[in-house]
């Protein structure tokens, strides 16, 4: 797909509003699907319809577990059989029922007429083939184009999905990329085909919101060039504002709610959709929330940072000797009162899980750091171990923290054992009031985590932070892969815990509608530096630096009956932080948005 896509002019309805009258492309007709159980068979999905029509987008909207992946996996014909199957209904398309064809006739449709955007890119990539081959594979698959032709097409998708250095890209391997880079290269493989249907299963979840708008604007353009049809699946209702033509609400393997966007959003009737658009978090609400309550004169600093600079060595050569220097953390400076939410927002590789790290002593640094007016570099063992005591972390992936070989209230009571706290008894006690506190019971403290549901693992997390009743949470997109009333759940936890408990929080996140709810002051980061930091009410009313206002920009408002904007591309790489060893960055982080480019000033 071309770069140059050709674009409708502004204020132009929607390619699904114009077409309303065609045949649709895809029928989905009382579609149920079971999972076999010793107790008989479970439905997931139950008496399934709707239509797709060409160059429509339908939004499928709904918590996890309400059969939205569940439903695309059929269409596609990858249900994981015979454990799970279709039991009645159809899916017919281009006068086929999907359902009925073997697996040579799919394999045939499946990537080239209709494709499929993946949520988890690193299960859905080859771990052992290069990005390349993969991309020119599916191009060879279902084209006649040469080898040369197909890496050319291949390069140009990588390109379309603004991944920098495409020609180096292709040789590199999935574990070599970043989450979010890895999301581009799985939608850059579908855009290749210039599929007749495309499903996209929460395709922009771990995306930054810039690149998300970006993405977003791609698939309306294949939209406007090849009339694409399009299925989006997810839990963000401002992205389903953004980009539905038709939503359908799903829960417990139903319908709930179905039509069109700008009516559904307008006045939703079912109370489920009701809840579900309630839960959002808003632009402009975090104005009116508990924190803009608070006072605003100086509070005294728990965390003072001062100079923080992160650098790794990058070795090469025959003896392996160092000849680069990633700059990942430059000179930042910021402080952290009591009993404050301070927010670092950028984009993936901007610098802040780093700073997290650092702050944590999971990687090495220069600068000066104090918690609570003690130093945090330099100490011995025991001094590391009792910075630690008041410094913890949550994570993004609630699954991935927690061993899933140990109960839950022995995860939550491990950091009093290691600190010595109590005895088991007491230990037991404290853990069981914690669970209390997040909303769990006692009784769950005996079960393991692949028992709870994420944001139930979440909330085990949380209670493990809280355990050595520390002085600063670190939480480090803790609420990105939560649904959204999930989310907003958490995020009331936090802030209520953080008034009984008086803890301070440094809240890592590329949701720029999170950060405004949540925050008291906020800094923004491009780069490796803060280009922008203030309280939460100039930041976001008031922003200076043209890449916040980019940022706040591309955050996606859940009215449809908003008009629809083209959301700014880049047209060049971002700068990488990469240096030969000796040299290093003078970074000015420019944004020129008249010509729609993001310039890192380097020499």
């Amino acid at each position: 797909m071309s770069e140059t896509a050709i674009i409708a002019a502004p204020g132009a309805e929607t390619p699904g509003a114009a077409r309303t009258g065609d045949m649709p492309v895809l029928d989905v007709d009382r579609l149920t699907i079971v999972a076999r159980s010793p107790a008989g068979d479970t439905p997931l999905v139950e008496d399934l319809s709707f239509e797709l029509r060409r160059g429509e987008t339908l939004c499928i909207a709904g918590e996890s577990g309400s059969g939205k992946s569940m439903t695309s996996l059929a269409i596609m014909g990858l249900l994981p059989q015979p454990a799970v199957r279709v039991a009645a209904g159809s899916i017919r398309f281009g006068g086929d029922d999907l359902t009925s064809l073997d697996e040579r006739a799919m394999r045939r449709i499946r990537g080239d007429r209709i494709a499929m955007i993946f949520q988890e890119p690193m299960t859905s990539l080859n771990p052992v083939l290069s990005i390349g081959r993969q991309l020119i594979e599916a191009i060879e698959t279902h084209t006649s184009e040469t080898r040369t032709q197909s890496r050319a097409r291949a390069i140009e998708a990588l390109k379309a999905v603004r991944i920098p250095q495409a020609e180096q890209r292709m040789r590199q391997y999935p574990h070599e990329l970043s989450g979010g880079m890895r999301q581009r290269v799985m939608i850059a493989m579908a855009l290749a085909l210039r599929p007749d249907i495309l499903i996209a299963d929460e395709p922009t979840t771990a995306l930054d919101v810039t690149v998300q708008g970006e993405v977003l604007e791609l698939l309306r353009d294949l939209q406007r060039e090849f009339g694409t049809s399009i299925i989006l699946i997810t839990h963000d209702m401002g992205v389903v504002a953004e980009m539905a033509d038709r939503v359908i609400v799903m829960r417990q393997g139903r319908i709930v709610e179905a039509g069109e966007a700008i009516p559904l959003f307008s006045a939703p009737r079912e109370p489920y959709t009701r809840a579900l658009l309630d839960a959002v978090p808003r632009m402009g609400d975090g104005m009116k929330g508990t924190a803009a309550a608070r006072s605003v004169k100086p509070v005294k600093p728990i965390l003072s940072v001062d100079g923080l600079t992160v650098r790794f060595d990058i070795k090469g050569g025959l003896l392996g000797r160092t000849t680069h220097r990633v700059h990942a953390v430059e000179n930042v400076g910021f402080q952290i009162g009591n009993c404050e939410t301070f927010s670092l927002v950028g984009e993936s590789g901007c610098g802040k899980s780093t700073i997290a790290k650092a702050l944590t002593g999971l990687v090495p640094f220069t600068g000066n750091v104090r918690l609570d007016g003690v130093p945090v570099s330099g100490l011995d063992r025991e001094g590391r171990k009792r910075v630690r005591r008041d410094i913890q972390m949550i994570f993004q992936d609630p699954f991935a923290s927690l061993d899933p070989r140990m109960r839950v209230g022995d995860l939550v009571g491990e950091p009093m054992v290691i600190h010595g706290i109590g005895s088991a008894q007491e230990r037991r006690d404290r853990v069981a009031a914690l669970f209390e506190r997040v909303g769990l019971t006692a009784d769950q403290l005996d079960r393991y985590p692949h028992e709870f549901s994420g944001g139930q693992r979440q909330r085990i997390c949380i209670a493990r932070a809280l355990a050595l009743r520390p002085k600063l949470i670190i939480a480090d997109e803790s609420v990105s892969a939560l649904d959204v009333s999930v989310q907003a759940r958490v995020l009331e936890l936090l802030k209520e815990l953080q008034n009984d408990f008086g803890i301070a929080y440094l809240f890592i996140s590329h949701d720029m509608a999170v950060v405004e709810n949540i925050s008291d002051r906020v800094a923004v980061m491009y780069l490796g530096q803060i280009v922008e930091m203030g309280t939460r009410d100039q930041i976001f009313s008031d922003p200076r630096h043209p890449y916040t206002k980019r940022l706040i920009d591309a955050v996606p408002v859940p009215d449809p009956s908003r008009k629809r904007h083209r959301f700014p591309r880049m047209d060049s790489d971002i700068p990488s932080p990469v240096y030969p060893l000796g040299t290093g960055p003078v970074r000015n982080a420019l944004v020129d948005m008249g010509e729609g480019h993001l310039v890192g000033a380097v020499s």
